[in-house]
Protein backbone atom coordinates (compact mmCIF):
# COMPACT_ATOMS: atom_id res chain seq x y z
CA UNK A 1 0.00 0.00 0.00
CA UNK A 2 1.32 3.40 -0.98
CA UNK A 3 1.80 6.00 1.71
CA UNK A 4 -0.31 9.12 1.33
CA UNK A 5 0.99 12.63 1.72
CA UNK A 6 -0.62 16.05 1.67
CA UNK A 7 -1.12 17.53 -1.79
CA UNK A 8 -2.11 20.99 -2.94
CA UNK A 9 -4.20 21.29 -6.11
CA UNK A 10 -4.40 24.73 -7.73
CA UNK A 11 -7.16 25.28 -10.27
CA UNK A 12 -7.41 28.46 -12.37
CA UNK A 13 -10.84 30.12 -12.04
CA UNK A 14 -12.52 32.63 -14.33
CA UNK A 15 -15.39 34.98 -13.48
CA UNK A 16 -18.36 35.23 -15.81
CA UNK A 17 -18.70 38.21 -18.15
CA UNK A 18 -18.53 41.16 -17.85
CA UNK A 19 -16.06 40.97 -14.92
CA UNK A 20 -13.59 38.56 -16.54
CA UNK A 21 -11.63 38.38 -13.29
CA UNK A 22 -9.24 35.47 -12.82
CA UNK A 23 -7.75 33.68 -9.87
CA UNK A 24 -6.94 30.31 -8.34
CA UNK A 25 -8.94 27.97 -6.16
CA UNK A 26 -6.71 25.84 -3.93
CA UNK A 27 -7.63 22.42 -2.54
CA UNK A 28 -5.54 20.41 -0.07
CA UNK A 29 -5.78 16.88 1.26
CA UNK A 30 -4.15 13.47 1.40
CA UNK A 31 -3.41 11.41 -1.71
CA UNK A 32 -0.92 8.80 -2.86
CA UNK A 33 -0.13 10.62 -6.13
CA UNK A 34 -0.70 13.84 -8.03
CA UNK A 35 -3.25 12.06 -10.24
CA UNK A 36 -5.22 10.92 -7.18
CA UNK A 37 -5.01 14.43 -5.72
CA UNK A 38 -6.56 15.91 -8.87
CA UNK A 39 -9.40 13.36 -8.70
CA UNK A 40 -10.03 13.99 -5.00
CA UNK A 41 -10.00 17.78 -5.46
CA UNK A 42 -12.53 17.49 -8.29
CA UNK A 43 -14.70 15.23 -6.10
CA UNK A 44 -14.51 17.74 -3.21
CA UNK A 45 -15.58 20.52 -5.56
CA UNK A 46 -18.50 18.48 -6.93
CA UNK A 47 -19.62 17.64 -3.39
CA UNK A 48 -19.45 21.30 -2.34
CA UNK A 49 -21.48 22.45 -5.34
CA UNK A 50 -24.10 19.76 -4.74
CA UNK A 51 -24.40 20.67 -1.06
CA UNK A 52 -24.01 24.44 -1.48
CA UNK A 53 -26.47 25.21 1.30
CA UNK A 54 -25.19 22.56 3.70
CA UNK A 55 -22.40 23.12 6.22
CA UNK A 56 -18.89 22.31 5.02
CA UNK A 57 -17.83 18.74 5.76
CA UNK A 58 -14.18 17.69 5.74
CA UNK A 59 -13.53 14.14 4.63
CA UNK A 60 -11.32 12.01 6.93
CA UNK A 61 -8.42 12.39 4.49
CA UNK A 62 -8.70 16.19 4.57
CA UNK A 63 -10.37 16.94 1.23
CA UNK A 64 -13.12 19.54 1.29
CA UNK A 65 -14.12 22.68 -0.54
CA UNK A 66 -15.37 25.99 0.75
CA UNK A 67 -15.52 29.50 -0.62
CA UNK A 68 -16.77 28.27 -3.99
CA UNK A 69 -17.63 31.25 -6.18
CA UNK A 70 -20.99 30.65 -7.79
CA UNK A 71 -20.91 31.18 -11.55
CA UNK A 72 -17.13 31.03 -11.83
CA UNK A 73 -15.64 28.42 -14.16
CA UNK A 74 -12.90 26.14 -12.88
CA UNK A 75 -10.33 25.22 -15.54
CA UNK A 76 -9.72 21.60 -14.48
CA UNK A 77 -7.53 20.71 -17.51
CA UNK A 78 -5.06 23.39 -16.33
CA UNK A 79 -5.10 22.23 -12.68
CA UNK A 80 -1.76 21.36 -11.07
CA UNK A 81 -1.16 18.99 -8.15
CA UNK A 82 2.03 19.16 -6.10
CA UNK A 83 3.04 17.89 -2.68
CA UNK A 84 2.04 20.51 -0.10
CA UNK A 85 4.69 22.36 1.88
CA UNK A 86 3.80 24.63 4.79
CA UNK A 87 4.44 28.35 4.35
CA UNK A 88 7.71 29.51 5.88
CA UNK A 89 6.13 32.31 7.87
CA UNK A 90 3.41 30.34 9.64
CA UNK A 91 1.73 27.01 10.00
CA UNK A 92 -1.80 26.45 8.77
CA UNK A 93 -4.51 26.90 11.36
CA UNK A 94 -7.42 24.56 11.50
CA UNK A 95 -5.89 22.06 9.08
CA UNK A 96 -5.60 18.55 10.41
CA UNK A 97 -4.06 16.19 7.85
Amino acid sequence: MQRSEIYEVTVPINAPAPARARGLHVFTGRATSADEALIRAHQAYATAVTAANAPAVREPDGWSACGIREGWDLDWPSAKATPWTPPRSSTPTGYRP
